[in-house]
């Protein structure tokens, strides 16, 4: 499968996994926080940040009516209104290029969810190197083509959507001419459950769309991303906050810096890892095989004496002849003296 360039790196199989810290509304609507926050991703060794760009009125309609109001009771945001809410996680539209440019100036990408045909164009005002569509808006089928329009690779999150739905989105992205799209693998509830991953859909949805499978994670911890790593992800997405505890809209599923650090570590393991079919074991342990086990002489052995389970064990280290000859050598006879620890081989025994 092909590398896609996002920027200045390849993401594909053969590199290690891209890892996107996505900020959301975890800046609390404070620029300075919104700047730690592209820091303290540098310094844990993301590769990216991503923001979302929209505005309440954008989003949804600000009515008083039962329908924009989050009735889930087990929800975070439970009897919020969707208005009040998006006013509370929008990134303010004039922190996107500050934003942006402090970013790349720590060596990070920087880019964004569009949510408006709008907001496409504002991003690629701002050289955003690619495109994410959220996985709620992977139905909107002509934000998908506007976005694709512009000729930048494509991120799409695919969580509750359906086979044929995410057909629809692949084909309305390379009918407008989009041909680099990745895929993420998404469970939409926040946070997310394990148990409701299914990261085995990684393997199928690749090959179904023949196209790369990364993972939107709403898990908490970094387990869920190490495993899809060793499933074939190649990217990686994580919600990311300076300190749950001082609260942000997406706090309780966000990674703080420490955790961000460990999965930057524990993916690039997991993909280390893979490499490829092997048996026989690697050059690393070839230096090992000499600690398997062999015939030894366990006891002095006069020249013309019987070996026998009295004088012989099979011990380690592997110099001797391999445990397999264990019963041919028994009842064997010494053509010579052999002293306690000799490794035994056919040229001694008659």
């Amino acid at each position: 499968m092909a590398d896609i360039r996002i920027g200045n790196r390849l993401i594909g199989p053969s590199h290690p996994p891209f890892i996107i810290a996505e900020l959301s509304g975890n800046h609390q609507q404070n620029v300075e926080l919104a700047m730690q926050m592209v820091e303290a991703a540098a310094k844990a060794g993301a590769h990216a940040i991503k923001l979302q760009t929209f505005t309440a009125d954008s989003m949804t309609l600000d009515v008083d009516n039962d329908h924009f109001v989050i009735q889930e009771k087990d929800s975070l945001w439970s009897g919020e209104s969707l208005h009040a809410l998006y006013q509370k996680a929008a990134t303010p539209y004039d922190w996107h290029k500050p934003l942006f440019e402090f970013a790349r100036s720590l060596g990070l990408l920087a880019f964004s969810s569009p949510f408006d045909e709008q907001a496409v164009d504002f991003l690629d005002d701002l050289a955003a190197p690619c495109f994410k569509i959220a996985s709620f808006e992977l139905t909107d089928l002509p934000l998908i083509q506007k976005a694709a329009s512009k000729n930048k690779p494509l991120i799409m999150s695919t969580g509750m959507a359906s086979l044929s739905e995410i057909e629809e989105a692949v084909n309305t992205a390379k009918e407008a001419g989009c041909q680099d799209i990745i895929l993420l693998k998404c469970t939409s509830t926040y946070p997310a459950d394990p148990t409701n991953t299914n990261l085995a859909t990684i393997a199928n949805m690749r090959q179904a769309f023949n196209c790369q499978v990364g993972l939107s994670d709403h898990t908490g911890g970094v387990g869920v991303s190490v495993a899809a790593v060793a499933l074939g992800a190649t990217v990686i997405e994580k919600h990311f906050v300076l300190d749950r505890s001082a609260g942000g809209v997406d706090a309780a599923f966000s990674l703080e810096p420490d955790e961000l650090s460990r999965l930057v570590i524990e993916t690039k393991r997991a993909y280390q890892a893979l490499g490829q079919v092997t048996y026989a074991g690697t050059q690393a342990e070839e230096k090992s095989k000499q600690y398997r086990r062999s015939i030894y002489i366990s006891q002095d052995v006069a020249q013309g004496e019987v070996l026998t389970t009295d004088n012989m064990r099979i011990v380690r280290p592997a110099f001797g002849l391999a445990p397999k000859y264990w019963q041919t050598v028994q009842g064997k006879v010494a053509k010579q003296a052999l002293r306690k620890g000799t490794a035994l081989h056919w040229s001694m025994i008659e």
